[in-house]
């Protein structure tokens, strides 16, 4: 099985929360890593890191100062949960034969690399398909959705 680190997760569901309020305020607010972290009981100094390399990224702007925090770099709709992905855990490979370093050893006897390539290929393309904004709800249908848990788990 297929499962994302909890620091993509956790960047997900930082990035869905940012989503949501500005869906719900009417406009990207700027929000504190506090803040999130407590929505969804993710540990704050985690949520921290991964806030700064989101922010790195230009997934999102943070801003200082007593009104200041994290806010979306563009609309939830431009960015999608591949790019959130890759900016945290590096690029997305499902084998250690299909790598940014080239190949494997065993590349000239290997027959199962194309099917992986296909594989990866798809799952990339999965990801690429949802967006942050498909993730956020309007705050009454948010109400009674469970704090925390796995956001995607694909069985291959």
């Amino acid at each position: 099985m297929l499962r994302l680190t909890k620091k993509a997760d956790y960047g997900l569901m930082a990035l869905k929360y940012l989503a949501e309020q500005a869906l719900n305020t009417g406009s990207p607010l700027a929000q504190s890593a506090k803040d999130i972290a407590e929505a969804y009981h993710i540990p704050p100094q985690l949520l921290a890191k991964i806030l700064q390399t989101l922010t790195r990224a230009n997934i999102l702007v943070s801003t200082a100062g007593t009104n200041g925090g994290y806010a979306l770099a563009r609309p939830a709709v431009n960015i999608n949960a591949f790019e959130v992905i890759r900016a945290i855990d590096g690029p997305l490979f499902i084998t250690s034969c299909i790598t940014i370093h080239g190949t494997c050893d065993l590349a000239g006897h290997c027959t199962i690399k194309e099917p992986l390539r296909k594989v990866n290929d798809s799952i990339k393309d999965l990801l690429s398909c949802i967006r942050i904004s498909d993730l956020a709800e309007p705050l009454e249908a948010n109400e009674h959705a469970p704090v925390a848990g796995g956001l995607v788990s694909i069985a291959i």
